[in-house]
């Protein structure tokens, strides 16, 4: 049985990555058969490339180590509630679970999208510790 506090520490670690290079702190983790099979951080400030996402990147690697596109056996945690880029390239992965700490409050969509696609959610995972580390973040930011 999988540990939601755990993998979630995984993808917050992952998170404080981002931070070392002024990306928006966000981390995903993808599990296969109750083994982290991925992880990765944003870092598309870095790379000048705006679909490098938390979500994306671990599915990259996700896909890579699997060798198959469908990822339908797979839960992906994340820290932040995917925007809807992300959320379209879940659906396309067949991931059927996600796991995330916080509300993106930036989304301009919200999770019916994935009901009618059979997503399964489960949210406010470790919320308070990664709401946190936004705050701090963005007040870092706007004091600069």
């Amino acid at each position: 049985m999988l540990d939601n506090e755990k993998i979630m520490n995984v993808a917050l670690n992952e998170a404080k990555k981002s931070l070392k290079t002024k990306d928006v702190p966000v981390g995903a983790v993808i599990v296969y058969k109750n083994r982290i099979i991925s992880k990765a951080h944003n870092n598309k400030n870095i790379k000048k490339c705006c679909i490098n996402h938390a979500e994306i990147n671990a599915i990259i690697l996700a896909n890579k180590k699997l060798k198959n596109e469908r990822l339908d056996d797979c839960v992906l945690y994340v820290t932040m509630e995917p925007c809807q880029m992300c959320m379209s390239v879940i659906i396309e992965s067949k991931i059927k679970k996600i796991v995330y700490g916080i509300k993106n409050k930036n989304n301009i969509h919200n999770l019916l999208l994935t009901n009618c696609e059979k997503v399964e959610i489960q949210n406010n995972v470790l919320k308070n510790d990664i709401e946190k580390m936004m705050k701090d973040f963005f007040e870092e930011i706007r004091n600069k």
